[in-house]
């Protein structure tokens, strides 16, 4: 009888998802030659090679994208049963793996983090920051509880709470303060500088501007990796660009900047957390997102009408 331990499971399905041993390993938190060993003796015990090696890198053969896809399903069934058991008591405690998109998490996480553990310190809070499709992909494989992303996702398989809402602001140099806000049109025609390809942020600002797939581009659309970077560039004369609400103390504090409104209707997004509807924990992570709705509610900041800096 073939008889896989949970182990060698949680081994192979990081060594499947990370593509290399090492970084696999550091996953798990144990040495290379240990989880090499444990996936070694998976296949041995399969009678069948899940991997294709090679000095650089590990692939997957026809039959180990099968198998990892059952794998992840059953260690997301395993997990659920400890949430079963957390979802028992009125107040969630124990591990809370969340997720955030990078343009919420410096400005949400450390309120967030303080409000969540003040009201329960049994919590043990695991953050996780990446992009949009990388938290949905996660959150169905059941290796994150929750995620904190812009809505809508579309997700049949998940449940959409809206957290709050917020405009996007228009950041310039500051000697352009008390001047006409651009237009939707006007920006199309000027230095815009935006976050790489992969952040939902990009493309709401691209939607706002009208620029879909087959428009014209900005001139000189210039890509950074964080809202500080594009801020900064801002300071120095190289652009403009947007940024939410939330973003605003922190990133305009220490640079060169004025600050404006667009006129109604303002280009806004909603935030919202997101969850599987199979999850146990629903209940309580109902919860969680009304203490993380608070948290968002006090950080709203003071932000000036349209045209001023």
């Amino acid at each position: 009888m073939i008889s896989p331990t949970l182990r060698q499971l949680r081994y192979f399905e990081a060594l499947a998802r990370h593509g290399h041993f090492g970084r696999a390993a550091e996953s798990c938190s144990v040495s290379q030659p240990a989880l090499s060993v444990q996936v070694k003796e998976l296949e041995d015990m399969l009678g069948v090679e899940l991997l294709e090696r090679s000095s650089r890198q590990v692939r997957l053969t026809g039959f180990g994208e099968e198998f990892v896809v059952r794998v992840r399903e059953i260690l997301r069934q395993v997990d659920e049963l400890g949430d079963l058991a957390r979802a028992s008591r009125r107040q969630l405690v124990g591990r809370l793996r969340i997720g955030i998109i990078p343009t919420i998490a410096p400005y949400l996480l450390p309120a967030m983090v303080a409000g969540l553990t003040r009201d329960n310190d049994a919590l043990d809070i695991h953050l996780r920051e990446t992009v949009t499709p990388k938290l949905i992909e996660e959150l169905l494989d059941g290796r994150l509880d929750t995620a904190i992303v812009a809505l809508p996702v579309s997700e049949p398989q998940l449940t959409e709470v809206a957290l709050f809402e917020e405009s996007f602001l228009l950041v310039r140099p500051a000697e352009d303060a008390g001047k006409p806000v651009p237009s939707r049109e006007t920006l199309r025609e000027m230095r815009l500088l935006l976050l790489e390809e992969g952040h939902c942020f990009r493309e709401q600002a691209l939607s706002f501007c009208n620029i879909g797939m087959g428009a014209a581009r900005p001139r000189e659309l210039l890509d950074g990796s964080s809202l500080t970077t594009l801020v900064q560039m801002v300071g120095a004369g190289i652009g403009i660009t947007l940024i939410p609400e939330i973003a605003v103390s922190v990133e305009t504090r220490s640079a060169p900047v004025s600050i404006a409104r667009f006129e109604d209707p303002q280009p806004t997004r909603t935030i919202g957390m997101i969850w599987r509807k199979t999850s146990p924990i629903a209940p309580q992570l109902s919860g969680i997102a009304e203490v993380v709705r608070r948290c968002a509610e006090a950080l709203r900041p003071s932000t000036p009408a349209p045209g001023n800096g």
